[in-house]
């Protein structure tokens, strides 16, 4: 069941029309946009890594068959004022800018020793216990400079802040093998994919993947209001007059808002260009990240551009998307620093939105609530939570070892 009139939730694709509407109460965007219908604007913009968590999770449920995807042109990462290609190999750290000579050398012997890195094969682990060693360990091993960590630690590793320094490497690893393996999926210029159309085609690929399996999928159902039994337990959904029975309820912050908790807020800018990111080399689509630390901030600042190669704008046009974990009240002057990376912007608009995440005791109350999207590009957090929430509804772990050549083809357009 849904409140809304339009599948997807808070993350939804809006096309010109709608977005107008929410962000400005009007229904007029200017006409040099090209046609309305030509956009679909994701309100939670995110990438998929191609060897990632959602990409296993897509293949696993065969969602696969109902969505095209293209590979994304590139992922960049902000150094001292600059827009740098994320380098994720042994090979391209040798090429890259980002590192002086010696640090380059040092920097492709921590990719080797991570690309050579077998769980299962203690000779490639040359001495060291990734479960007890922490991530600061393992780098100092190999003599990396702050600026190279920073790099590998956000661009690559994906993390969102510093604590993963002190935490055993074992995960660090994982994530850049993960990096660099996706990287070699499509030849592309990045480790994402996306979706043709937007993110909008997910829920929906999903409504049809349930409806073969017997689902209803009720949108417009204004108050959706869970029912309790004495023991405060849930026992169905009310809206319009009629309830719906069940065992258990699954849904966002939204719908039980006296059973989650606020964690923080996302600060966020949704600009519409007539040109792709400067220094991008004319990425049509691309992620940079921009580390806290290059910014002076707690957390990473994200650039996400897409365009009419995605068909989510008309021809020439792109969107792009500044967003960061909001630090103040501000997002104009917060996001600054993101937003004059873009060049000319045709139309800006800024938005701020809560972080929930649940704070029930399932088992009690029979209710599995998921956390608020965050302010990341990518879907691997996202993901991380929606496998928890299957293991606590189900009581199994999900197996996400899949063939992920099925996914392959569609993206070969």
């Amino acid at each position: 069941m849904d409140r809304n009139d339009y599948y997807g939730g808070a993350s939804t694709s809006l096309n010109l029309t709608q977005l107008w509407k929410r962000f400005r109460g009007d229904d007029t965007p200017a006409e040099n946009l090209g046609s309305s219908r030509e956009y679909n604007v994701d309100m939670i913009p995110k990438f998929m890594m191609a060897n990632g968590a959602l990409v296993r999770v897509l293949i696993h449920t065969n969602v696969t068959k109902y969505l095209n995807f293209k590979a994304v042109d590139g992922s960049f990462v902000y150094n001292k004022g600059k827009i740098y290609k994320v380098p994720a190999t042994d090979v391209e750290a040798l090429k890259s800018p980002l590192m002086g000579l010696f640090e380059k050398r040092r920097a492709r012997k921590f990719f080797i020793y991570v690309q050579d890195y077998e769980t299962n094969d203690p000779k490639s682990h040359e001495g060291l216990d990734l479960n007890q060693v922490t991530a600061r360990q393992l780098i100092s091993k190999y003599g990396l400079e702050d600026d190279t960590v920073d790099f590998i630690g956000h661009a690559l590793a994906l993390h969102r802040d510093d604590n993963y320094l002190d935490e055993p490497a074992k995960d660090f690893v994982d994530r850049v093998k993960i990096y660099a393996e996706s990287l070699a999926r499509f030849q592309g210029g990045s480790p994402y994919i996306y979706p043709l159309y937007g993110l909008g085609e997910l829920p929906q690929a999903f409504a049809r993947l349930s409806a073969v399996y017997g689902g209803t999928y009720m949108l417009n159902k204004p108050e959706c209001k869970v029912e309790f039994d004495e023991n405060g337990k849930a026992i169905g959904v009310t809206s319009e007059g009629e309830t719906a029975k069940c065992k258990k309820i699954v849904c966002d912050p939204s719908y039980l808002s006296d059973k989650v908790q606020k964690v923080g807020k996302v600060a966020r800018a949704i600009c519409i260009m007539s040109h792709p990111i400067p220094d991008t080399k004319d990425s049509h689509s691309a992620q940079v990240i921009l580390p806290q630390k290059q910014l002076g901030r707690k957390s990473d600042m994200y650039l996400f551009c897409c365009s009419y190669a995605h068909n989510v704008a008309a021809k020439g046009k792109y969107i792009a998307f500044v967003t960061t974990e909001a630090e103040t009240d501000n997002p104009e002057v917060e996001l600054k620093p993101g937003i004059d990376l873009l060049g000319p912007v045709d139309e800006i608009f800024y938005d701020t939105y809560d972080r929930f995440e649940p704070c029930n005791d399932h088992e009690a109350d029979g209710c599995f609530i998921s956390t608020s999207y965050d302010a990341t590009t990518h879907f691997e957090t996202t993901v991380k939570d929606v496998v928890e929430l299957y293991s606590k509804i189900t009581g199994k772990v999900l197996d996400l070892s899949v063939d992920l050549s099925a996914a392959s083809a569609a993206t070969e357009e």
